[in-house]
């Protein structure tokens, strides 16, 4: 059995994710930096909607494949992407941009990446989908869409650049 939500609810979640960021950060510089893959394009959307303000603003992208903790768990060999971070990332405010949030350990692996490039005065994650089940202390600072899931549900997200369309699907696993 599955359930999906549509384009009109992945973009109710970005434009709830700009509002709690906008008013949270007030005007002030930001970086969002997006983690691959997914994660870049929700934070290219929310860019584009926070370049409506006045403030400094950047965007990046982070490639996390080698930094996973189930590398070499992974059934075949993760496709290498390439990080894109044309700011300096010492002092600077930055919100990591995921898809979905489950366990914890994409964001803990996120983190690991953003340190090799500097030493943020600050990082907050901010998730299009918080669907729970966190294995790491990991909390997300601004959240789109809140999902209720069990733990052996899948979340699938498909978005326009990456797959072709905007579309979530929570396929429901029964235990057993």
């Amino acid at each position: 059995m599955s359930r999906i939500l549509g384009p009109d609810d992945i973009e109710q979640g970005i434009v709830a994710l700009a509002a709690a960021i906008r008013e949270r950060t007030a005007g002030k510089a930001i970086a969002l930096v997006g983690i691959r893959s997914r994660g870049d394009e929700v934070a290219e959307r929310l860019c584009n909607r926070l370049a409506e303000d006045d403030r400094e603003l950047e965007l990046g992208v982070l490639d996390i494949s080698l930094y996973r903790d189930d590398y070499e768990h992974l059934h075949e060999n993760p496709k290498l992407q390439e990080s894109d971070i044309p700011f300096t990332v010492d002092g600077a405010h930055i919100i990591l941009v995921d898809d979905v949030l489950f366990t914890g350990r994409t964001i803990r692996a996120a983190l690991d990446a953003l340190s090799d490039y500097g030493r943020p005065a600050k990082v907050e994650l901010a998730v299009l989908i918080d669907r729970g089940h966190r294995e790491m202390p990991v909390q997300p600072d601004y959240v789109g869409i809140h999902l209720e899931t069990s733990r052996l549900d899948h979340v699938l997200v498909s978005l326009e650049a990456a797959d072709g369309e905007d579309k979530i699907e929570i396929v429901e696993k029964n235990p057993g």
